[in-house]
């Protein structure tokens, strides 16, 4: 059987080597450069040849200098005749530019896919798309796979008698009814509708929340409005403690501050598809790990086993 060769670029080494403990094999050498006219190269530094390769790279900010760091890996893995390719990518940013929702502009979720098939992928792996229909886009098999399972055992063993979760949209309702059914417990959802990329207005929650402890769960947080706008449309509902839940936690700029000092809120709950914050444990946010969900879908994929019982 060919080896397992994990390569990372710049965007998160630090998953790829919990990934490649597990898997109980040594990340493989790979040197990013920059010339002087500001273009990025990139070279693998250990042989691939017939190998089964895994670049690990989620498209974290900078988003644009770590996807042309992937593009350059994977043209690299197909010179050096890697026997398959499989780009693993965490945080699939372009995942929310998936519909023509404007005259004249570019469905970037689509474009981007084709970039990484034309680059040398075999094969995507990622984690819990902002827009499942996305898949569509890709010429490659992809294997999809969520985080909620790895979240929801984080609550076990908790008293969750007077808690409900909530989607702070109808969006992601579908993801909450997964986590809530995990955990037996009910689920509620706001009304969502988004003015530009700074402002959103939340008129109405679905469902009972008053008096109730409350798991906000979103697939990613970044600029953090969504949450923050739910959060005062919760307190205004008469709910309890807030928990936070999400599983891509990018909180730029201040978000993670805005949301930590939120009247209510107690816990901030991410998974690390991304690189935490440097100011996570000032904020009581929890970092899970899913470099055992990743490792196990790697040794999966490498050995023809299926991912979806994951």
């Amino acid at each position: 059987m060919r080896d397992i060769t994990v390569f990372s670029g710049g965007a998160h080494p630090g998953l790829a080597d919990s990934v490649c403990d597990i898997l109980g094999v040594g990340r493989s050498p790979a040197t990013i450069s920059r010339f002087s006219n500001d273009c990025l190269g990139a070279q693998l530094d250990a042989s691939c040849r017939e190998s089964d390769v895994f670049l690990i790279q989620p498209l974290v900010p900078p988003v644009q200098e770590h996807l042309i760091e992937l593009l350059l890996m994977l043209d690299a893995a197909r010179g050096a005749s890697a026997a398959r390719t499989t780009a693993v990518i965490p945080y699939y940013a372009y995942a929310r530019s998936d519909k023509q929702d404007a005259p004249r502009i570019s469905i970037a979720g689509r474009l981007v896919a084709d970039l990484l098939a034309k680059a040398g992928a075999n094969r995507l792996l990622t984690v819990s798309l902002h827009a499942p229909q996305v898949l569509g886009f890709f010429s490659v098999p992809v294997d999809h796979l969520n985080a909620l399972h790895v979240l929801a055992a984080h609550f076990r063993g908790r008293d969750l008698s007077s808690t409900v979760v909530v989607s702070p949209d109808l969006g992601n309702v579908k993801s909450a009814s997964q986590f809530a059914r995990l955990l037996d417990l009910p689920v509620a959802a706001g009304r969502k509708q988004r003015i530009s990329d700074e402002r959103v207005v939340i008129d109405t929650i679905m469902g009972d929340v008053a008096g109730r402890e409350i798991l906000l769960l979103d697939d990613e947080i970044s600029s953090g409005v969504t949450i923050v706008e739910m959060l005062g449309v919760l307190r205004k509902h008469g709910a309890g403690q807030v928990t936070v839940v999400c599983t891509h936690g990018l909180f730029t700029k201040d978000a993670l501050r805005r949301i930590a000092v939120a009247p209510g809120v107690v816990e901030i709950v991410t998974t690390d598809t991304v690189p935490p914050p440097p100011d996570a444990q000032l904020h009581n946010v929890r970092v899970l790990s899913m470099a055992p969900l990743l490792a196990n879908a790697i040794q999966n994929i490498h050995n023809g086993e299926s991912v979806s019982s994951l």
